[in-house]
């Protein structure tokens, strides 16, 4: 079976032989008693990667969403929520509701929709939504627009950075593709600004099932001592963090190597599909998109005949199913050739279709 369904985007697995022993998977005790061995070391690195002054880590990015909107609906704030951000950013907006903070949706990366929003607004300071870039829609944020706006008003900008962290750098002229050094949508942009706050879960490009929230030194400390994740949750655990620091050591040595590797196979894999795919650019996530009348889940059930899994999701404009490709470096071009060769030849059968097949039909990260 092909499988395009993983969003390990580098191909990170850190199989257990890759990683050293540990003494105690876990310490008994929360972070803000004691930190696992090597914590440290990954949360500065982290920043240095992203272009934060501070990182700290936590077990999810729901659990670092919620302590944060929680801290920030007590400051006499609005909430604007990018409306296609990600469910679990606006999940924790939840908890600021419940604060009372006013939580309100502006129109998708539209920077034009959110000036006007906030000059009808009130004198509450703005903390401004997003992910850094949307993968479903292909497009990245206008976060330079965005910033400008929460500091116009003495506000803040939160960015979740999951999909962009790995694969996004530093863009330069020798560099095609995603840019260098994989340190996320900050770096891409160039930004270095103390009302931004990043939340990024490491799942994706670095393999990591954890996640971060980086600032300015002031605000994150801040964040330290008034979230209760740190007091109440466990930390990551000791072969969680010995995997942040190999995924950081593999990026820092091969990383940009694997990011042209990925920007390849995405390459050909679009220009097999002209014509028939949802959006532009080479992000790993690929949606189809599907002539007029065709039945995603049938579709989907010929691949998996065929041997090809790909991911059966809701489309984001409500209007039913959608099939996207999650590429990975680890795809070789005689995969993505095989794959292609299959999705045509379930297409020319599209004739065939009648009651169409029934799907999973999933979230798309």
């Amino acid at each position: 079976m092909l499988d395009f369904t993983s969003a390990l985007y580098l191909g990170f697995e850190h199989a257990s032989w890759s990683l050293p022993g540990w003494a105690r998977l876990t310490l008994g005790k929360p972070a803000a008693l004691e930190e696992v061995p090597g914590t440290f070391r990954v949360q500065r690195e982290l920043a240095a990667l992203i272009g934060c002054e501070r990182v700290l880590m936590g077990s999810s990015t729901l659990h670092l969403f919620c302590d944060l909107f929680g801290m920030l609906a007590r400051r006499n704030v609005a909430l604007w929520i990018d409306e296609a951000t990600y469910p679990i950013a606006r999940w924790a907006t939840d908890r600021a509701a419940a604060f009372g903070a006013p939580v309100r949706l502006f129109a998708h990366h539209s920077a034009a929709s959110l000036r006007r929003a906030l000059d009808t607004a009130g004198g509450a300071k703005p903390v401004i939504v997003t992910d850094g870039y949307c993968p479903v829609r292909g497009t990245q944020a206008p976060l330079r627009d965005y910033a400008s706006c929460a500091a116009a008003r003495g506000g803040l900008l939160v960015v979740d950075d999951t999909q962009a962290l790995g694969v996004f750098g530093r863009r330069a002229d020798s560099m095609v593709g995603y840019g260098s050094g994989g340190g996320g949508s900050l770096r891409h942009f160039n930004l270095q600004d103390p009302g931004i706050v990043v939340v990024s879960s490491l799942a994706k490009a670095f393999g990591v099932p954890m996640a971060m929230v980086g600032g300015s030194e002031a605000f994150v400390e801040n964040f330290r001592e008034s979230g209760g994740t740190l007091v109440h949750c466990s930390p990551p655990s000791a072969a969680v963090i010995l995997a942040a620091q190999r995924a950081l050591r593999v990026n820092a040595g091969w990383g940009d190597i694997l990011r042209r590797r990925l920007a390849n196979v995405v390459a050909r894999f679009r220009r097999r599909l002209q014509g028939l795919l949802g959006i532009g650019g080479l992000f790993p996530v690929q949606p189809l998109k599907l002539p007029a009348r065709m039945d995603a889940r049938w579709l989907y059930g010929r691949l998996l005949g065929r041997g090809v899994r790909a991911v059966l999701h809701r489309d984001p404009g409500g209007g039913g199913s959608r099939i996207s490709f999650v590429l990975s470096a680890r795809h070789g071009l005689s995969e993505i050739d095989c794959a292609v060769d299959c999705l045509l030849d379930a297409l020319a059968g599209s004739h065939e279709n009648t009651e169409g097949v029934r799907g999973d039909v999933t979230g798309l990260r």
